[in-house]
């Protein structure tokens, strides 16, 4: 088994290379969701993020109100912090549970968007790092996300620098540039991958 950190900055088009990852036949373990699950109604995680953060983060049915946290915890480093130290645990338990359950030959990536910032770069075989520009970035957030320009820079600035995951990363696959050529880049590094999965005889 391959285990394959991929990585990017908030719009750099991660979810897309792990679509196209997942077409070529990765087993794909998605962080984000896996977070989203943890803190479901009626989870231990939920109750935890509620006994630190108060009652005003659940909505009227229960859930985690997630545009209330955003707006707690992206203004404020420590409450961040806070968030990551509930959260993160779990998802790394579930992340485990899920790698073990893949088969033997597979290539397993996990789409992880904190892996710079929580140093997670160790845990992988291989760290693949999907790279655009700053200013790239910043449009899709605005034009595709429909953020303000302000929200996007704090979010932009809440994450690694660029420099910062492209340190870290044996892969880069360069995302601006149009689909088809993507889906190129992506089949090399598939071929790559499936390489490095292969037994040394």
């Amino acid at each position: 088994m391959l285990s394959v950190g991929l990585t990017g900055g908030i719009g750099a088009g991660k979810s897309e290379v792990s679509r196209l990852l997942v077409e070529c036949g990765a087993v794909l373990i998605d962080a984000d969701r896996i977070a989203r699950e943890v803190v479901a109604p009626g989870t231990p995680g939920l109750a935890a993020v509620a006994e630190a953060f108060g009652p005003d983060v659940l909505a009227e049915d229960g859930s985690l109100d997630r545009p209330k946290l955003g707006s707690i915890v992206f203004a404020d480093a420590g409450k961040l912090a806070v968030l990551n130290s509930i959260v993160h645990p779990l998802v790394g338990t579930r992340s485990r549970e899920l790698e073990t359950a893949a088969a033997e030959d597979a290539v397993v990536v996990h789409d992880v968007p904190l892996l710079a910032e929580n140093a997670l770069g160790p845990l992988y075989d291989v760290v693949i790092v999907v790279d655009v520009a700053p200013a790239t970035q910043l449009d899709r957030l605005v034009r595709l996300r429909g953020m303000t320009e302000d929200d996007a820079r704090a979010r932009m600035a809440a994450q690694a620098t660029r420099e910062k995951r492209l340190e870290i990363a044996d892969i880069v696959i360069d995302n601006d540039v149009p689909l088809d050529e993507l889906r190129g880049r992506v089949r090399e590094v598939w071929a790559e991958l499936e390489r490095r999965a292969r037994p040394v005889p």
